[in-house]
């Protein structure tokens, strides 16, 4: 295409560009470009998962270990402190507060130990969940990996840390007279089922982490308040036996309390089924697989927001 200049020369106008007037969609269906970070099919994210399993179980282990480096009883500290816990719960609840009525002394102790260690296994997976994606803001920018590996390994910790504190937990039950029997095989499932509960809870609490930071400030007193909601040191029915039977009942079927008294009952022998709710195992299962597979949709659905602004 050309024109005649004012000096009667010919200019020559650049021909218009084949690509001017698209959209910048359409610009990025005609060359095959895709977004950076765009959130995947949930398959392919299940996938994507599965294809770092090595990562996330290498990140949990590294994670563990640097916990307590800089003190110098290292990885004892795992133990000690949910047992330092345990022993003030012990005095203040068990001895001055009377909070063991109805529990013999060989079962309150275990009973008491059991709770703490089960229920720091779910408050450290919540608290490690919400700062999974906002405390590691640099690895998310600069990596490109599905982000529910972080809450995922994160939990996968927690595990880790409980199964070497099991060690501590079974010595203080055969203490105090309940000596291994096959009703300790069902620490397995119920240690599997909270595990996917725990996990389901870090990947919502990652999410909401990542929008409000604040929200880790907040979670230490949601704990406490769950914590004493969910019978750590006293027995719920006995506790509750003078109050309205549907406040035990629903004290009884939160996940928290259902989880430790599930632990009690496969461990300590003078804790019996009279203790759990009916259904149990069926609740146990029902809050795993809601969480599990809730929590894992709900966090890939913000997945190409995570590290952005």
């Amino acid at each position: 295409m050309s024109e005649t200049s004012h000096d009667g020369g010919v200019a020559v106008s650049a021909a218009p560009s084949p690509d001017e007037g698209l959209t910048a969609a359409r610009l990025a269906a005609k060359y095959g470009l895709a977004v950076s970070g765009a959130r995947p099919s949930l398959g392919e994210y299940v996938r994507q998962i599965w294809g770092r399993r090595h990562f996330i179980l290498a990140f949990s282990q590294a994670k563990l270990t640097a916990q307590y480096s800089q003190a110098k009883l290292g990885q004892l500290w795992q133990v000690a402190t949910p047992l330092l816990n345990a022993a003030v719960y012990y005095f203040i609840f068990g001895l001055i507060l009377k909070a063991s009525r109805g529990l013999p002394t060989d079962v309150y102790i275990p009973f008491l130990v059991t709770g703490v260690f089960v229920f720091t296994f779910t408050q450290s997976s919540v608290m490690a969940g919400v700062r999974a994606i906002s405390g590691n803001l640099g690895l998310v920018r600069a990596l490109h990996f599905p982000r529910a590996s972080l809450p995922v390994s994160f939990a996968l910790q927690q595990l880790q840390q409980l199964l070497y504190s099991m060690v501590v937990l079974f010595i203080v039950a055969v203490g105090f007279g309940s000596y291994p029997s096959l009703s300790w095989l069902l620490i397995v499932p119920v240690l599997a089922l909270q595990f996917l509960f725990n996990t389901g809870l870090a990947l919502i609490m990652a999410r909401a982490g990542a929008k409000t930071p604040d929200l880790a400030q907040l979670m230490p007193f949601v704990m406490r308040t769950w914590m004493y909601a969910s019978g750590v040191m006293f027995s719920i029915p006995v506790m509750l036996a003078d109050k309205p039977q549907w406040v035990a009942t629903v004290l009884q079927w939160n996940p928290a309390a259902i989880f430790m008294d599930l632990m009690r009952f496969a461990l300590i022998d003078g804790y019996g089924s009279e203790n759990l709710p009916d259904h149990v195992w069926a609740a146990a299962g029902g809050w795993a697989a809601l969480f599990a597979v809730g929590g894992f949709i709900y966090f890939w659905q913000a997945e190409e927001r995570y590290g952005r602004g």
